[in-house]
C-alpha cells in the first residue's frame, strides 16, 4: 500500500534544486547503504499468529527475494516495516530506525505494495506531480521517473486506461520519486510481458549495484532465482530458510534421492536396505528404485555387487522450486 494520497496541491517550485545539508546527508547514506533489519518480529490477530519471531537482515547493494506461500505472512511483514500495521512484538527497522522515526521517510524508502491510493481518472503524470508536491520534490521529477520506467509517452493518459503492466510501471515510478536508498517492492513483475520482465530484472540489478537496499516479494520462483542475490523464505509466519538459491537447495540436499535401475532390483533393494537406506519401488517402475539416505557412490557400489546389470544411476537433487516446496511443506502456489 502506498501512503495515503495527498489532496491536489500546487506544483512544487522548480527553483529549489540546490542540495541542502539534508540532501547531502541522504546521498552519503545511500552510498553507505541502509540495511533493513527484522528482529523477533511477531504479529498476532486474535487466535492466530500471522508472523512469529521473524529475524533476518536485508543487505544494501543486493537484491533480496522474499518468498512464501499465500498467507505465509509476507504482506503483514512488509506492512509492519512500513508502519502500516503495529507489531505485537519485535522490531522492523531501516538503517536502525523504525519507519515512523525516519526524518524523510518517502525519500528514504520507496514502497510498491498495491494501487489502492491511485485515482483512476487522474493521469499518470498528474498522480506523480501530486506526490512530488506532497514530498517537496520539483514537479519535473515526475517526468524523469516516467521516462525511467518507460511511460514517457503514456504519462498524459488516465490511470484507469492503463493496463496492469503499465500500472505496475507507474507504481514503480512512484517508489522511485524520492530517489530512495531503500526499495520495497511487492510482485513488481506482475502483469509485465516477457520483455517487461527482462527490463524489470535489469533495473533491479542496476538499483542494487548503485548501493541501494532492494527487497522484492514475489511468487515467481524462477524469476526471483534469476534476479535475487539472496533469498528469504517464510512459511506460516516463520523463517524457514535464507541464503542464496544454491545454499537453500543445498540445505535440502540431504533429502536428495538416487534413482537406480538394475536387472536384479529385489536383491539390490535388500542390500541397500541393509546398508541403512530407505528404498521405494514405484509401481510400473520397470525395476526402478528410489533410494534415500545413501549417496550415488554407495548405491553404485551396492549395484555392482547385488544389482546385476545396471541400466540407470542418477541423483535426483532438488532445485530451488523443489526446495521451496519442501521447506514450505507444499503450501505454495508456484507460477
Amino acid at each position: 500500500m502506498t501512503p495515503p494520497e495527498a489532496p491536489e496541491a500546487p506544483e512544487a517550485p522548480e527553483a529549489s534544486e540546490a542540495p541542502d545539508a539534508k540532501d547531502a546527508k541522504d546521498a552519503k547514506a545511500r552510498a553507505d547503504g541502509r540495511p533493513i533489519e527484522f528482529r523477533g518480529l511477531s504479529k498476532r490477530y486474535r487466535d492466530r499468529w500471522a508472523v512469529q519471531d521473524l529475524s533476518f537482515t536485508v543487505a544494501p547493494g543486493r537484491v533480496t527475494g522474499f518468498l512464501g506461500p499465500n498467507g505465509a505472512g509476507k504482506t503483514t511483514t512488509l506492512r509492519m516495516l512500513l508502519g502500516l500495521t503495529a507489531p505485537t512484538s519485535g522490531t522492523a527497522t531501516v538503517g536502525g530506525r523504525p519507519y515512523r522515526d525516519l526524518a524523510q521517510p518517502l525519500r528514504t524508502v520507496g514502497a510498491m505494495l498495491d494501487e489502492s491510493g491511485t485515482h483512476r481518472r487522474r493521469t499518470g503524470r498528474d498522480h506523480l506531480r501530486v506526490q512530488c508536491a506532497a514530498t517537496g520534490l520539483p514537479a519535473r521529477r515526475a517526468d524523469e521517473v516516467l521516462d525511467h520506467v518507460g511511460l514517457a509517452q503514456a504519462g498524459g493518459r488516465r490511470y484507469g486506461e492503463y493496463s496492469l503492466g503499465m500500472r505496475q510501471r507507474l507504481n514503480l515510478a512512484q517508489a522511485l520519486l524520492g530517489d530512495p536508498p531503500v526499495l520495497i517492492l511487492d510482485e513488481p513483475s506482475n502483469g509485465l510481458d516477457p520483455e517487461g520482465i527482462a527490463w524489470m530484472r535489469a533495473l533491479l540489478r542496476t538499483l542494487a549495484a548503485e548501493g541501494r537496499t532492494v527487497l522484492v516479494s514475489s511468487h515467481l520462483i524462477s524469476e526471483v532465482e534469476q534476479t535475487a542475490d539472496d533469498l528469504v523464505i517464510i512459511s506460516q509466519g516463520r523463517l524457514v530458510a535464507e541464503g542464496s538459491s544454491r545454499e537453500i537447495a543445498a540445505r535440502v540436499r540431504g533429502e536428495a534421492r538416487v534413482r537406480v535401475r538394475a536387472s536384479r532390483p529385489a536383491e539390490l533393494a535388500a542390500a541397500l536396505t541393509s546398508a541403512g537406506a530407505v528404498v521405494t519401488r514405484p509401481p510400473d517402475g520397470d525395476g526402478l528404485l528410489i533410494v534415500s539416505g545413501l549417496g550415488t557412490g554407495a548405491v553404485a557400489a551396492a549395484a555392482a555387487t547385488h544389482g546385476g546389470e545396471l541400466y540407470e544411476l542418477a541423483e535426483d537433487a532438488p532445485d530451488l522450486e523443489q526446495a521451496f516446496l519442501r521447506l514450505t511443506q507444499g503450501k505454495a502456489e508456484i507460477r
